[in-house]
């Protein structure tokens, strides 16, 4: 049980499952209403965390003040929004609730499709892993052209759609850093990059940096994932000091270079 009477959220550091959670809060201006406790992702989970999940590792876990708890970030997320007063931050007209429940549900096809382009280490899948990704955001594209075209967001505000595809629009800056992606200048990405730009730089969604981004997925660009080690590494990007904001870049070319612990301050 939460110690304080409480809600609290059980997170890691800099993931965009998290992330969502205190968006939403924002939004509902209610961010200090939850305790947000790190769980560090170069550790095992610790034994009291897994009695609280039945042995699950994936976060984010909230867990309520009389103990009980919940998984998933869109449950989550779903649960925020109904216990916390102000507007709802989804839709609540059903048709408009639908229109972004379909839009939701495209969300985790284009998120593994970023993972597997920043963890791909075979130059030869390199062209093929881009392709992909640029499918997405084009299917991405044609449902925004489709259900909003001449707006910014979804609907007239930053809404429950935005709070779930920003964070991934902010993880995939590490794209651009170390497989140098960026969309074409074309129609097929106009309305998507409308939107994505604008929820990059809304109020509510700036809880992490393209730094911080950048220099915490190292491990990711090289194909470990969850805090594990690179061969001849003793310490792993995820790692709490020093602090990101000490750390030097690390090298962008991902696919010629293999940093040591000394070259990424680590």
């Amino acid at each position: 049980m939460s110690a304080n009477g409480r809600l609290t959220v059980y997170h890691i550091p800099v993931c965009p499952f998290s992330q969502r959670l205190k968006i939403l809060l924002t939004l509902k201006e209610c961010r200090d209403s939850i305790d947000f406790q790190v769980i560090d992702i170069t550790m095992p989970r610790p034994a009291w965390l897994l009695a609280r999940t039945r042995g699950a590792t994936a976060l984010p876990v909230l867990e309520t003040a009389d103990g009980r708890v919940l998984k998933e970030s869109l449950v989550i997320l779903e649960y925020l929004d109904r216990i916390f007063p102000g507007d709802r931050v989804a839709q609540q007209d059903p048709f408009r609730r639908a229109v972004e429940g379909m839009l939701t549900t495209m969300e985790r096809d284009f998120a593994a499709q970023g993972y597997r382009f920043v963890m791909n280490q075979d130059t030869a899948q390199r062209a093929t892993q881009q392709q992909q990704m640029l499918r997405q955001f084009r299917m991405l594209n044609d449902f925004l052209a489709e259900y909003s075209p001449t707006g910014t967001f979804l609907f007239e505000k930053f809404g429950w759609a935005e709070v779930v595809f920003t964070p991934l629009f902010m993880r995939f800056w590490f794209l651009e850093y170390y497989e140098n992606f960026t969309l074409p200048d074309d129609a097929a990405y106009s309305r998507v990059r409308r939107w994505r730009d604008a929820c990059l730089v809304h109020p509510a969604a700036q809880q992490v940096s393209r730094e911080e981004v950048v220099k915490l997925y190292y491990d990711y660009a090289k194909g470990v994932a969850n805090g594990a080690l690179l061969p001849g590494r003793s310490r792993s990007s995820f790692v709490f000091l020093p602090h990101w904001r000490e750390r030097p870049w690390p090298p962008a070319d991902k696919y010629r270079n293999s940093a040591t612990d000394e070259e990424l301050g680590l």
